[in-house]
């Protein structure tokens, strides 16, 4: 049970984030940006569930049309066959060779598309859904954006343009740290498309996403640490 992510513990485990956030920071518009990831993530549970399982009618249906292959192919050889036997033409026996090996070429890209269109409709849908996370990783990305900890009024008095600093330096860590917490559970909720449906293809976007996520959390680490050093130095101060 410790070797695969479980969706419902991720799950839990947004929800609670955002009752945290909302506790907190109860007019802020991180609180709707992780409900709307714990959303994503309860429609990831039941997406990666769905691409996980066999499509057995798709299967069926391939199944069927590659046995119709099979015999026409089969009646093509035999005709060919007999063809060659009987005939003493040397030019129509070559140009019925060629036409025999045409018809094979053709039967094996249609052999490939149809052994792997299950895949590809679950490659495409999967990463749909990838992207789909990125974009609430970049909105996450933006909330955090104008959070600067170096800003010091005294020293650069705001203008008309700028963003309203409403937080004090205690409330900016932890408006920071939910942005990181965010960015972490999202990279898990994209994990479970990886976890659930093998391809190489999904495998790398989600490793993309992963880094994507985890870079943006190291910078928001970078602003924490730069409080956190400025309130270390406040108590030295004021003695």
């Amino acid at each position: 049970m410790y070797r695969m992510l479980d969706a419902r513990e991720i799950i839990d485990t947004l929800a609670r984030l955002e009752q945290r956030i909302a506790e907190r920071f109860p007019r802020a518009g991180l609180v709707r940006v992780c409900a709307e990831l714990t959303e994503t993530a309860r429609r990831t549970h039941d997406r990666s569930t769905e691409i996980g399982r066999p499509n057995l009618w798709l299967r069926a249906l391939v199944a069927l049309v590659l046995a119709f292959g099979a015999a026409l192919l089969a009646f093509v050889a035999v005709r060919l066959w007999t063809h060659t036997r009987t005939s003493d033409d040397l030019f129509n026996t070559l140009q019925g060779i060629d036409a025999g090996f045409n018809i094979l070429a053709l039967m094996g890209g249609s052999l490939f598309f149809l052994v792997t269109i299950e895949e590809r409709m679950k490659r495409r849908r999967a990463l749909k859904a990838l992207h789909e996370l990125r974009s609430i990783i970049h909105v996450i990305d933006m909330h955090q954006l104008t959070k600067d900890p170096s800003a010091e009024p005294a020293l650069n008095p705001p203008t008309a343009s700028s963003p309203k600093r409403t937080f004090s330096q205690a409330e900016l860590v932890r408006y920071l740290d939910y942005c990181s917490e965010m960015l972490s559970l999202a990279a898990k909720v994209a994990v479970l498309y990886a976890q659930s449906f093998p391809d190489a293809v999904v495998t790398e976007a989600v490793n993309d996403l992963e880094r994507t996520s985890s870079s943006l959390s190291q910078k928001i680490w970078q602003k924490i640490n730069i409080i956190e050093r400025a309130l270390e130095k406040a108590p030295a101060a004021t003695a």
